[in-house]
């Protein structure tokens, strides 16, 4: 488990600056007005408990993938407005991350007091783990502090370089204990049974992490666009559906690892299938055994929906990353909506549910349902490679 000392609850920030990295990076419409700010009010808890100790706050993001120096359109003075909203007081805002001018601004911060840094990745030597641009930055802060999950797997300045200025004074914000501390609950001390909801196009993608759960998981259910390659590759006819050809060998190693591992392996047994890729395609609903030459599958079908919705409603624990279908469109979303309804009745029931990656979130979200179930990641691929064993830069530079 993740050492509890390492978080902003076993710090006293009074008369101190925290120069706090988040994960800002949300959507602005073309008018710059913010689409989603989830992102921004789940550091909101960090930020005031800071302030509340008495310390002042320093925060630095990125936005967007602005790729040589400053674009307007990924400017973080876009957010001040909203943010001033938020925390109930002005934001100050530096525009350059490591100029004079912000060096000034930091060093003037009063108790109480919030300042927003211009970009990072304005500068390239954010995203190449850049040290004396992590120098520059530690120089605006007395402790810092990692909030922002979303970005822990990449080995940035602001994300990993930077704790290397701060030996002893480097903690863990409420987003991203939060979020180590509900995924190190399912890998290391789930209830049982354990069931992962594998979705989304690619094998390839998913294979790390099927290959770790299948040592965790007591069922394995696999839907979305991956699932045709495990039928291709037991020899079925699946039309024009989407398939990885030279992943057919590896859909075969997942399915006898299972068995040997004694892990019950769940695969759609109907599907509803298309003649295009369309909302106005004509569909009908098959038989995995039945898909004609020509048609492709883009959802599961109802027998399907039962199955996997019997072994959610028998778990006590879910995992959840990955659509059943092509759910963006009306006419094949009910597979994903399905997955949805059963994880919250499951988690209502008495389950432990925790929804990733960016379909997924997206899904829980469309269908209204994030307060129904445990845990909601903002990670997407920081989640996804923790999930797959990896060490994640940001989670590293905190503890070591």
């Amino acid at each position: 488990m993740i050492a509890i000392m390492k978080t902003v609850d076993n710090f006293n920030f009074s008369g101190k600056r925290a120069l706090i990295r988040v994960d800002f990076n949300v959507p602005l419409d073309a008018s710059y007005n913010i689409t989603d700010d989830t992102r921004i009010r789940a550091a909101i808890p960090t930020i005031q408990k800071i302030r509340k100790d008495g310390g002042s706050v320093i925060l630095m993001s990125h936005l967007g993938r602005p790729k040589n120096g400053p674009e307007e359109k990924s400017s973080l003075k876009h957010l001040i407005k909203h943010l001033s909203k938020l925390i109930n007081t002005e934001v100050k805002f530096a525009d350059d991350c490591i100029s004079a001018s912000a060096s000034k601004m930091s060093a003037e911060l009063k108790s109480g007091d919030v300042l927003l840094l211009e970009n990072l990745r304005f500068y390239k030597e954010e995203e190449t783990g850049d040290k004396d641009f992590a120098k520059k930055l530690s120089a605006l802060g007395d402790v810092y502090v990692n909030d922002a999950f979303g970005t822990a797997h990449r080995a940035h300045a602001s994300t990993a370089i930077i704790a290397d200025f701060f030996p002893t004074a480097k903690y863990f914000g409420y987003v991203m204990s939060s979020e180590l501390n509900n995924v190190n609950k399912l890998l290391n001390n789930p209830e049982k049974p354990l069931v992962a909801v594998m979705g989304g196009a690619k094998v390839s993608d998913k294979i790390l992490i099927i290959e770790n759960l299948l040592d965790k998981v007591n069922s394995l259910i696999i839907g979305g666009g991956m699932a045709y390659t495990f039928f291709k590759a037991q020899g079925k006819n699946i039309g024009k559906s989407l398939c990885e050809e030279d992943k057919l060998q590896l859909a075969l190693d997942v399915i006898n690892k299972a068995k040997q591992k004694g892990v019950k392996l769940l695969l759609p047994v109907d599907t509803i299938i298309a003649d295009n890729f369309s909302n106005d395609a004509n569909t009908k609903t098959v038989s995995i055994d039945a898909i004609p030459d020509g048609w492709m599958g883009l959802d599961i079908g109802p027998e399907t929906e039962k199955l996997f919705a019997n072994e959610l409603l028998n778990s006590k624990t879910i995992l959840w990353n990955g659509p059943m279908g092509v759910f963006e469109m009306e006419k094949f979303q009910h597979g994903t909506k399905a997955i949805a309804d059963a994880t919250a009745q499951a988690t209502q029931g008495g389950a432990y549910s925790l929804i990733g990656g960016g379909d997924s979130v997206a899904a829980i979200n469309k269908y209204n349902l994030a307060d129904k179930v445990s845990y909601v990641s903002t990670g997407g691929g920081a989640l996804l490679e923790y999930i797959e064993g990896k060490q994640l830069p940001g989670v590293k530079a905190i503890l070591s």
